[in-house]
C-alpha cells in the first residue's frame, strides 16, 4: 500500500476526498443556443456496430437487452454498463441504417436515467456520451429538445465531477467533452465550458503525449484511444474556426504536430497484421483499429504515413523497441510500467516481447479480457502471462487489486546495436526486493533466420521460469526437454531450442478482446543455470 500511495500526486489524494464528499447540484436549466457550424464535420473513426436490435447491445462479446436489464443492472459487469452508456454505436459503421433505433434510444436514455443517478452519470461515461451525441449531431442528425437540454445538464454535472483524482485518460476525456459542448453550444455558459476544457488540455497534452508520440500510460490500446481523441479535437476545431480565441491557437497548432508522432508510434507498435501488440492493458475492438484511425487522419488532411520500415525503431521516451529483419518483426518492452503516479493500466511485463514471422503472430502477451477485481485480472497483469522471466513465483512489479502497482521494475542500461544481427540488451531491478541483489538481464539478437534470447539472472540464485506464449494459430508438432518444433498454417516450421533450462508445454489462454479467452499453448523453460539461451530458427527463403 505504501509503495502505491507514495507515488501519488497531492491532487490524487485530496481530489479523491473532494470527489467523494462534494456532489454538485443538478442544474436543469434549458440548454444554451446551438452554435452555427462554420465548416464540414468529417465522419470520425468507425467502430464495429454494437447495437444489434432496437434495444439489444453486443458489448465486450456479451449480448444483453436494455428492455430486459434496464440501463444499470448491478448483475452486469460495470465495464459493460459503462460501454452501454457511451453510445458509441451512434457513430459506428453503417450507423445511418440504425437511425430510428438511435432516436428511440436517445429519448429512452433521457427518460430512464434521472440526472446524477447511476452508472451512466459517472464522469467517464458521461464524457464519452457527450462527445458521441455531439458527433452524431455534427454528422447531420438532429437532437430533440429533450436531448439538447439533457446534453447541457450532463455538461454542467460533469463540470462538478472532473476526475482530478484519477488524471490520465479519464481527465483527458472530461476535457474533450467540455470542449465539444463549448463548441456545440454558444453563449457565456458554453464559452466557460470551452475555456475550462482547453485549459485542462493545454496542461494534459504535453504531459500525456510523450516526445516520441506515445501516450504516457504506455498501453497500445489507450494509445489508439488517445489518437482518436486528438483527431476528433482537430476535426472539431476545423469545423468551428471562428469559435476559438487566438490565445489558444499556438497550442492547437502544436497538437496537430503531436498527431503525426502519435500515428508513427502506433504504427511502430503494430504487427504485420496491422493490429496492436499487447503491452499493458491492451485488446482489440475497444479503440478503432489502427487502419481506421489512419483513414480518419488522412480524411482530415494529414499526410499519408510513410510505409517504409527501418530495422530498428526506438521509441525512446516511452521505452519500446521495434526490430524488423527479413521475415521477422519483434516488439520489445524495455519501458517503465507507466508514469509513477498513474500505473493503473500497467502489467508486470518488463522485458517481455512479441514476435511475428511470415506475417503471422507467433509469440503473444496475454491481452486483457476484463477489468474486474479478481484472480484472473491479477493473472493477466502478472509476469507469467507475458513473454519474460518469473523468479520465485513473484511478479517483476507488484501489481495488485484491479489497477494498482506497488514496487515496480525499472529498466536499466539499455543498449541497441546494429550489425548483421540487431541486438538489444537491457536489465531490470524489479526482483531486487527479493534480496541478494537479484536482477534480470535480457538480450535479444535478431538475424534474418533466427532470434536468440539470452537471459541472465544475477545475485542470489532463484527458481526461474521463462515463459513463451504461442499465438493460438501456432501448433507444437514436436516437443522434448530442450527442443520443440512449431508450425503455423502453411509456413515453414520454426525450431525452438534452449540451453540452460528444461522445456515444458502448458495449456494457456489468450485474450485478444474483452470477454474472450482463446485456448493456446505456452512453452515454459525452467532455468537450470543463471544463464538461459533460447533460440528460434526458421527458413529465411520462405
Amino acid at each position: 500500500m505504501w509503495n502505491t500511495i507514495r507515488y501519488l500526486r497531492p491532487i490524487q489524494v485530496y481530489g479523491r476526498i473532494w470527489f467523494h464528499f462534494l456532489t454538485p447540484r443538478v442544474d436543469l436549466r434549458a440548454a444554451p443556443p446551438m452554435r452555427r457550424v462554420n465548416g464540414a464535420w468529417v465522419p470520425g473513426a468507425r467502430r464495429a456496430p454494437s447495437l444489434v436490435g432496437p434495444t439489444r447491445f453486443r458489448l465486450l462479446n456479451d449480448t444483453r437487452d436494455v428492455a430486459v436489464h434496464g440501463w444499470d443492472d448491478p448483475a452486469l459487469d460495470t465495464l459493460w454498463r459503462y460501454n452501454l452508456h457511451y453510445f458509441d454505436d451512434l457513430n459506428a459503421t453503417a450507423a445511418a441504417t440504425r437511425e430510428s433505433w438511435h432516436r428511440a434510444l436517445l429519448e429512452r436514455w433521457v427518460t430512464e436515467n434521472p440526472p446524477g443517478k447511476g452508472t451512466g452519470w459517472e464522469p467517464y461515461p458521461t464524457s464519452l456520451r457527450i462527445a458521441n451525441w455531439i458527433k452524431w449531431a455534427w454528422g447531420g442528425n438532429t437532437l430533440s429538445q429533450a436531448c439538447l437540454d439533457s446534453l447541457a445538464v450532463q455538461t454542467r454535472w460533469l463540470c462538478g465531477r472532473l476526475e482530478m483524482h484519477l488524471l490520465g485518460n479519464h481527465l483527458f476525456a472530461n476535457a474533450k467533452a467540455l470542449v465539444f459542448a463549448g463548441l456545440f453550444f454558444t453563449g457565456p455558459e458554453a464559452a466557460a465550458w470551452l475555456e475550462r476544457g482547453l485549459g485542462i488540455l493545454t496542461t494534459q497534452v504535453p504531459e500525456q503525449i510523450l516526445a516520441d508520440g506515445g501516450q504516457f500510460e504506455r498501453s497500445t490500446m489507450y494509445q489508439a484511444l488517445a489518437l482518436e481523441d486528438m483527431l476528433d479535437l482537430c476535426n472539431a476545431f476545423a469545423t468551428h474556426p471562428t469559435a476559438i480565441d487566438q490565445r489558444w491557437q499556438d497550442a492547437i497548432t502544436s497538437w496537430r504536430t503531436d498527431v503525426g508522432s502519435m500515428r508513427t508510434w502506433l504504427a511502430a507498435m503494430c504487427h504485420p497484421d496491422r493490429e496492436i501488440g499487447f503491452f499493458n492493458d491492451a485488446a482489440t475492438e475497444i479503440a478503432p483499429s489502427p487502419t481506421e484511425l489512419e483513414r480518419y487522419a488522412q480524411q482530415l488532411g494529414f499526410p499519408a504515413s510513410d510505409p517504409r520500415r527501418i530495422p530498428v525503431t526506438h521509441l525512446r521516451e516511452s521505452g519500446y523497441v521495434r526490430l524488423e529483419q527479413g521475415l521477422a518483426v519483434a516488439l520489445l518492452d524495455v519501458a517503465p510500467v507507466g508514469p509513477d503516479h498513474l500505473p493503473a493500466h500497467a502489467h508486470a511485463d518488463t522485458l517481455s516481447f512479441e514476435l511475428s514471422l511470415f506475417g503471422r503472430r507467433i509469440l503473444v502477451n496475454s491481452g486483457t479480457s476484463h477489468y474486474r477485481v479478481d484472480a484472473e485480472r491479477l493473472r493477466q497483469r502478472g509476469t507469467a502471462a507475458h513473454n519474460t522471466v518469473v523468479l520465485d513465483g513473484a511478479d517483476s512489479s507488484e501489481v495488485w487489486s484491479g489497477f494498482r502497482v506497488g514496487r515496480r521494475a525499472r529498466p536499466l542500461g539499455l543498449e541497441i546495436l546494429q550489425g548483421d544481427a540487431l541486438v538489444v540488451r537491457c536489465t531490470h531491478d524489479g526482483y531486487e526486493r527479493l534480496g541478494g541483489g537479484t536482477r534480470h538481464t535480457r538480450e535479444w539478437s535478431l538475424g534474418v533466420d533466427r532470434l536468440r534470447v539470452r537471459d541472465v539472472i544475477s545475485g542470489t540464485p532463484r527458481h526461474g521460469e521463462a515463459w513463451f506464449h504461442l499465438h493460438p494459430s501456432v501448433a507444437v508438432v514436436q516437443v522434448g526437454s530442450t527442443k520443440a518444433r512449431l508450425q503455423v498454417a502453411e509456413s515453414p516450421p520454426i525450431d525452438f531450442s534452449v540451453e540452460g533450462g528444461r522445456l515444458h508445454q502448458r495449456a494457456a489462454t489468450w485474450h485478444p478482446e474483452f470477454g474472450t479467452a482463446v485456448p493456446t499453448v505456452s512453452l515454459v523453460v525452467e532455468l537450470t543455470s543463471p544463464e538461459l539461451r533460447t533460440m528460434l530458427t526458421w527458413d529465411p527463403s520462405a
